[in-house]
């Protein structure tokens, strides 16, 4: 039975995809990526987004990932799947895909490459719930879809319950602070940021929780942040963002040899194949795979924040 995914909080990370030397997908080290989040206390997984290279995939590999994260994860907590693609259509084809593999909501961006309005963009998701036939969470996520969710759209699509929650990745604080104030007096929609360095501060406005890709490496790390911002302890909370944020120089390592994107998530698998969690640091095609001087960078950063011995 799909999981309710009212008043979802938390740590949700967008689970990075493993690849063999063939660019298929290595499946167990997907296993191991899945135990490693789940141990490190994580409230719910998500599969398919940007940091799991999604657009990369076709429809068939997006299916057989989706079966074995629904079946290794187990039901031990919610599983969301990005169903991202330029129309509308197609998400719906995606969506339902989804819905009868067992997946528990699903993550919607606005439409992207054709030129759409906000009024449009809201007929959109209201399409795909319609045609989803389970719980719609939106995705704001500009940089690469080129529009942006206003804060009208994302409320208006809430308060009718088109919406369960919004993944903010559009790095606009205010705005997503002004989504939270209107959405206040309805527990039942949760608001998560997709960023990772400011996640003290944004707990502290009212953000239910988080969707960082760097939880990939250091998901235990996420949770104490997590849980001290639970309890209120904001000096803990600072503590661990200040560590995870040295961590994330990762993220760079790469530049400018790669794209922003393949330095980020390559930081990501780079890191988690030092730790021995999966076999090999190899990007989707076009993008450049982190090489053997970034590797190294990479792990002199993992061993100054513990995470390396």
């Amino acid at each position: 039975m799909p999981k309710d995914l009212a008043g979802l909080k938390g740590i949700v990370p967008p689970v990075v995809t493993p690849l063999n030397t063939d660019y298929t997908v290595d499946y167990p080290s997907f296993t191991r990526v899945i135990e490693h989040l789940l141990a490190g206390g994580v409230h719910g997984l998500f599969f398919l987004g940007s940091t799991s290279e999604v657009v990369f995939h076709d429809e068939a590999t997006r299916r057989q990932i989706l079966e074995h994260a629904v079946k290794i994860t187990n039901g031990r907590v919610p599983v969301l799947a990005g169903v991202v693609d330029p129309t509308t259509d197609r998400v719906i084809g995606h969506a339902k895909s989804a819905a009868a593999i067992g997946v528990d909501g699903v993550v919607v961006t606005a439409p992207f490459y054709t030129r759409t309005s906000q009024a449009e963009t809201i007929d959109h998701f209201r399409y795909v719930r319609d045609g989803a036939g389970v719980p719609v969470i939106a995705y704001d996520l500009p940089v690469c879809v080129h529009i942006k969710l206003e804060r009208n759209t994302v409320v208006t699509l809430g308060r009718e319950g088109t919406v369960v929650g919004l993944k903010d990745s559009s790095g606009d604080d205010g705005g997503f602070r002004y989504v939270m104030s209107d959405m206040a007096d309805r527990p039942d929609f949760f608001c998560m940021t997709g960023g990772e360095l400011g996640v003290d501060g944004i707990l502290l406005a009212g953000a239910h929780g988080a969707v960082p890709g760097l939880g990939n490496v250091d998901p235990a790390g996420y949770v104490r942040l997590y849980d001290a911002a639970r309890r209120g302890d904001w000096a803990a909370a600072k503590a661990e963002q200040e560590r995870l944020c040295r961590l994330f120089e990762i993220v760079w390592c790469g530049t400018p040899r790669t794209s922003a994107g393949a330095s980020g998530v390559g930081g990501f698998k780079t890191s988690m194949r030092a730790m021995g969690i999966i076999e090999t640091n190899i990007m989707a095609r076009p993008q450049r795979s982190l090489n053997a001087e970034e590797s190294s960078r990479i792990e002199a950063i993992l061993r100054g924040v513990g995470l390396l011995a």
